[in-house]
């Protein structure tokens, strides 16, 4: 049987996503969390029925469009499909593994804000294919294919309708994530900075990694880059034109020598200066060392 390509799975797992990010949108204002997992990082730990349902609901689809893809769903330890997919690891080149982030910024989700996301992507051993990344409240959804840029369009666009995304004027806002917050004295002359953790509210939205593809961010800097989301972002900066390295400079490595489903601490620039700005903070601060 002859592999799909990247854009075909999303071209088909799309229908039945756009209905998954309107059932998470629906329910919102209803949901009961689940017990909290495991963690004293809040935005890690948090959990709902939303990010169950849609797991499942995306396992079935996927069981039964493409049952030989290899699958990595977030709550993977939670499924009741994790055993009958082939793998969840990453696989040699150009055999395929689909991620899952059901719902990206659970936190966010759960405190009431529009920010939140549902994410797919598809990765190979030396990189990202494809990611997909559907915003319900916002009605439109973002899409990246290896070399050929970033489109976007609203949640009524099949893929063909959609557009190049362009970030002409990026706001001077740069996200710190968890790790980073020593960095931020060294930007905030050039930058308004937001330290996620130090900065995030339940009462007041704050920007998140995704706001960069509507250009309110002009670069951030993950220290826990998970293939699922953060590094599917800096993915989606770069086909967008914008500059991802490692945080010390140095280019990012192949997915597939990485550990634990993530790439090591990058930051992302929309553009070379941005970047430039974000390696010499880093350097300056020591963020380099803390790797």
């Amino acid at each position: 049987m002859t592999s799909p390509t990247p854009k075909q799975i999303l071209e088909t797992l799309l229908p039945h996503l756009k209905v998954a990010a309107a059932y998470a949108k629906e329910i919102q204002s209803r949901i009961a969390a689940q017990p909290e997992k495991d963690s004293d990082n809040i935005f890690v730990s948090a959990l709902t029925d939303a990010d169950l349902s849609v797991q499942t609901f995306v396992e079935v689809v996927m069981l039964g469009q493409f049952p030989t893809v290899r699958f990595y769903g977030e709550e993977h330890e939670k499924s009741y499909n994790t055993k009958y997919f082939r793998s969840i690891e990453l696989g040699p080149q150009n055999d395929y593994l689909v991620t899952l982030d059901p719902i990206d910024g659970t936190r966010f989700y759960l405190d009431g804000h529009d920010n939140y996301q549902v994410m797919l992507n598809v990765l190979n051993a030396d990189g990202f294919e494809a990611a997909l990344v559907i915003r319900p409240v916002y009605d439109h959804y973002f899409y990246a294919i290896r070399g050929e840029g970033v489109f976007a369009g609203t949640l009524s666009d099949a893929m063909e309708d959609c557009q190049p995304l362009r970030i002409e004027t990026p706001e001077k806002q740069i996200y710190l994530g968890g790790g980073a917050a020593q960095m931020k004295a060294q930007l905030t002359d050039k930058y308004k900075v937001i330290d996620i953790h130090a900065d995030y509210s339940a009462e007041v939205q704050v920007p998140s990694t995704a706001s960069f593809l509507m250009g309110e961010l002009s670069g951030a800097v993950l220290m826990g880059a998970q293939f699922i989301d953060g590094a599917a972002f800096a993915f989606m900066a770069q086909e967008a034109g914008g500059v991802v390295t490692q945080i010390d400079g140095s280019p990012l490595p192949a997915l597939s020598d990485c550990e634990g489903y993530r790439w090591p601490p990058l930051a992302f620039g929309v553009t070379a200066e941005v970047h430039g700005d974000l390696i010499a903070a880093a350097k300056a601060t020591g963020t380099v060392e803390r790797r």
